[in-house]
């Protein structure tokens, strides 16, 4: 099985979440990443959140998770972070789960995560992408506030450590700039010869000009 695209969800996700943050000045972003984990019907939508962030992209998770019926669960470092998102999901009328506990730890007790949102500007977002248990047919994963860090110290193939095969990549220059990757479903069977033999066929490429990686098929 792999991801399958439904623009039916992407629409409903996207309008309801322009509804639920009318508040926010700008919210181009919040409802981009929703109707993307709901149009990929995300099933398990982690992100990761601090004290003082913003609300609108969990806002926007949350309505995704509620279009797809699947669940949303925050990663934040402290019980003061805790209690502030709580009480601003809740006055947003949303109840996501949260769980306290430095994101790369918490990682270790989640499974099959299909769509990933951290904050680059975390010192961490590098291993915390590493220990993630992405889901068996496949995976979007995205850096919010990528705009904050130099290009060249950062690919989704050096992230991941090869264990993930990157479908594609990009670049997208909306609120303060998403790093954006789809990981490809896990392929079964075929054994060790087989895996390696499968690999061999897929080259990657960058386009320096337009911000997009693409791994080709021989």
């Amino acid at each position: 099985m792999k991801l399958v695209w439904s623009p039916e969800k992407a629409s409903k996700a996207y309008i309801d979440t322009v509804k639920s943050c009318e508040i926010f000045k700008e919210s181009s972003v919040a409802e981009l990443i929703s109707a993307m984990a709901a149009g990929w019907d995300a099933q398990m939508i982690v992100e990761t959140w601090s004290r003082g962030g913003i609300m609108a992209t969990s806002i926007g998770l949350a309505v995704a998770s509620h279009v797809t019926r699947g669940r949303h669960i925050c990663l934040v470092p402290d019980e003061d972070s805790r209690i502030e998102y709580i009480q601003a999901m809740e006055h947003a009328g949303m109840s996501p789960e949260v769980v306290v506990r430095e994101p790369e730890e918490a990682m270790e007790g989640l499974m099959g995560i299909d769509f990933l949102v951290v904050d680059c500007r975390r010192n961490d977002f590098c291993r915390i992408l590493r220990v993630a248990k992405l889901g068996h047919r496949g995976a979007v994963l995205i850096c919010k506030n990528a705009s904050s860090r130099v290009e060249s110290d950062f690919r989704w193939r050096s992230v991941l450590d090869g264990k993930s095969r990157i479908v594609r990549s990009v670049f997208l220059p909306v609120g303060k700039g998403l790093d954006i990757a789809h990981v490809g479903a896990t392929v079964s069977g075929g054994g060790k010869g087989g895996s390696e033999k499968n690999q061999s066929r897929w080259i990657r490429h960058f386009d320096r000009e337009s911000g997009e990686e693409f791994v080709i098929r021989k």
